[in-house]
């Protein structure tokens, strides 16, 4: 059995969140399954419009680079099944309505996320 992996966010980092878009896809590929929270600001990165992160690079300006795209690896994370829950609280703080977040997004509060986590690590990013 494959160790599932475990992200959290808690800033609206473009970068970090990015980042662990590149990670779970990575997971995802090898079989593991992933589950993502987003908190505070953060949940700005599962938004129909993920231009309010902080550091946002555009899509086009990745794709000329030879990179991913945020709303590729966004994508094909959930396509491939991982579970991505935000925090009602950060939605609160972030100023996201529960109908600016994509499909499959569901709203949980830590305590949801650490059960479901377990003893299995967490990694913050």
């Amino acid at each position: 059995m494959k160790i599932p992996l475990f992200l959290t966010l808690a800033d609206d980092s473009w970068q970090r969140a990015h980042y662990a878009l590149v990670l779970a896809a990575g997971a995802l590929s090898l079989g593991r399954s992933v589950t993502v929270f987003a908190g505070g600001r953060s949940v700005l990165a599962f938004t129909k419009d993920w231009s309010r992160l902080a550091g946002s690079l555009t899509d086009s300006d990745l794709a000329s680079r030879g990179i991913a795209g945020f709303e590729e690896l966004r994508d094909a994370v959930m396509d491939l099944g991982a579970t991505i829950m935000v925090c009602e609280t950060g939605l609160k703080l972030a100023l996201v309505s529960p109908g600016d977040l994509l499909e499959g997004v569901s709203i949980k509060g830590i305590v949801s996320f650490l059960e479901l986590a377990g003893d299995n690590p967490v990694i913050a990013l």
